[in-house]
């Protein structure tokens, strides 16, 4: 009873924060959408290609359920599952996710918790591991990412939230003094330290 649940809760934040990870594009340009916006590079369009590919390694390749598509091998990584080229469209990247939803799904939905999996780029002891471990692995891997797209999209135009039916209209104003309030009071614990 208590795998049922588990299962169906970890499976249905993931989809949760699979929906929330695309909205952060929503209405950017493909510029905004691609440009580097950290001193490494992180781009809201790379963070949806990597998370892509995590979830085909990870629900795939551990269970001997390889993706449907090539990928590099995973001793291959270059970082390229990090941004998009100039060839690959923002289309291309969103419909490539959403196959590998539906492949990391099927995984999820045919295994039971304790199924053993084999992860080949993970140090002993930890390689051998269950689909439970791998469900916590990746619904963490994905709450990171969408937590850095949160910022870069807010850095960009102000935008946050989870989903468009939470999102408050942008008082720039009030956000203005907020974040006035905030640096002060850093400024005054700076100068009494």
């Amino acid at each position: 009873m208590i795998d049922d649940f588990a299962k169906a809760n970890l499976h249905g934040r993931l989809r949760r924060d699979r929906k929330a990870l695309l909205w952060k594009l929503d209405g950017l340009s493909e510029y905004d959408a691609r440009r580097p916006l950290t001193a490494t590079g992180t781009n809201l369009l790379g963070l949806v290609k990597h998370v892509a590919t995590v979830e085909a390694r990870y629900f795939g390749e551990v269970f001997d359920r390889p993706s449907p598509e090539p990928l590099p091998r995973w001793q291959d990584s270059n970082g390229s599952d990090l941004w998009a080229t100039e060839d690959e469209t923002r289309d291309q990247i969103i419909a490539f996710y959403r196959r590998m939803w539906e492949h990391s799904d099927a995984t999820i939905t045919a295994l039971p918790l304790d199924a053993p999996g084999h992860v080949p780029w993970w140090p002993e002891p930890y390689a051998d591991t269950n689909l439970f471990a791998i469900m916590v692995h990746v619904l963490g891997e994905s709450i990171r990412h969408a937590g850095h797209a949160d910022i870069l999209r807010e850095g960009l135009d102000g935008r946050t939230g989870l989903r468009a039916e939470h999102e408050n209209q942008i008082d720039e104003e009030a956000r203005a003094a907020y974040c006035a309030k905030i640096e002060q009071a850093a400024r005054s614990a700076d100068e009494a330290a």
